[in-house]
């Protein structure tokens, strides 16, 4: 076997430039020498520049006062081969934490695809779960970005991250129109899961963002609200206990202005919105449309049933528009689910 590695040209210009932009700050970087380095770079021949370049790139993006996007992209092309654990020794916790509270979209995606490398593992997953101002930065930005490609990397990102860490598991198979729920089948330790959703501070930080008394403009409010909402159908198929129940009703009162122990489904189906905004109206159908298509086909319980029958019977009461939706679900979805999905749907709109 062949193991000679192709060398990559222009490397020792690259390097000198990232010294020069290390010892300025204001300096712009010559595109040219980044780009012709990132498109030689494959898993074969990254090793090597790692230690040698990403170092300088980290200290770099502390301190840059410049569009960071032509370098955040070579160091996302630098981290491919690199597991979550090795990051960790090339940049620290802090220096993430920076990158994700950098207004430069580039910088904040560059953050997020070191935290979905923890998505590879439950191990992984647990490591970065200990990292309790790393997880909270992460989805304030994931909520408050005015970026739609950084709400989609989030949204992502966390989706993953509960998915290998969820310590239960759906049956293998379990899937919508298609699609698998569960991309990772052995069950992890939960501790992703326990931080997001059992964590006064996160749990707080998630209502407020969301809250129409929440920090949020209106625009951004509505950003933060729609990635909520298409996030949690898939969460609740992975825990729907997770998502349907919370120690912190006095945080539920504050930013719904309802009492119980619902959890963010409930505040978000049914305390969340302003029902005149005819967007998010439209982003609430969808959600159920989701929420319903999948817990169709999860495992049963009376909890379950119960739960969304109460959730289903709130939020129709008043809005004829969203029972109208559900009524005619069946006959939008594919042939093979319509007659059992219609019938799901009676069931739960007949408690």
């Amino acid at each position: 076997m062949d193991t000679d590695i192709i060398p990559v040209s222009g490397v020792d210009e690259l390097d000198k430039h990232l010294d020069d932009l290390l010892a300025d700050p204001t300096l712009l970087p010559t595109p040219k020498l980044f780009d012709d380095v990132e498109l030689q770079l494959t898993d074969a021949n990254i090793p090597p520049l790692i230690p040698r370049l990403l170092p300088k790139i980290t200290e770099i993006l502390k301190q840059y006062q410049n569009d960071p996007a032509i370098i955040c992209s070579l160091a996302v092309k630098l981290l491919g081969p690199v597991n979550f654990t090795q990051v960790l020794s090339l940049a620290s916790e802090e220096a993430l934490i920076q990158a994700l509270r950098s207004p430069a979209p580039s910088a904040n995606i560059l953050a997020m695809t070191v935290l979905e490398k923890a998505a590879r593992s439950p191990g992984d997953a647990a490591i970065l779960a200990m990292m309790n101002q790393l997880i909270t930065n992460f989805l304030a930005q994931w909520l408050s970005a005015p970026q739609v490609e950084v709400g989609e990397k989030g949204s992502r990102v966390l989706s993953d991250l509960l998915d290998v860490d969820c310590d239960t598991r759906p049956p293998d198979g379990v899937s919508v129109n298609g699609m698998e729920i569960t991309v990772r089948k052995a069950p992890g330790q939960g501790l992703m899961w326990r931080r997001v959703f059992h964590d006064r501070d996160v749990y707080d930080l998630i209502l407020s963002l969301c809250s129409i008394h929440g920090p949020l403009s209106t625009q951004q409010r509505s950003l933060a609200q729609g990635r909520l909402l298409r996030a949690l159908p898939r969460l609740a198929a992975l825990n729907f206990r997770a998502v349907t129940w919370t120690d912190f009703s006095d945080l539920n009162q504050r930013y719904g202005n309802f009492s119980g122990n619902g959890g963010l489904l409930h505040f978000a189906a049914l305390h969340m919105i302003d029902k005149e905004d005819m967007l998010m109206h439209l982003s609430v159908i969808d959600f159920f449309e989701a929420l319903l298509s999948i817990q169709r086909i999860t495992p049963f319980s009376s909890y379950k049933i119960d739960t969304l029958k109460g959730l289903v019977k709130e939020a129709t009461a008043q809005d004829n528009a969203l029972k109208a939706a559900l009524l005619s679900l069946h006959e939008r979805t594919v042939p093979e689910e319509a007659e059992d999905l219609g019938r799901f749907i009676q069931d739960i709109l007949n408690s």
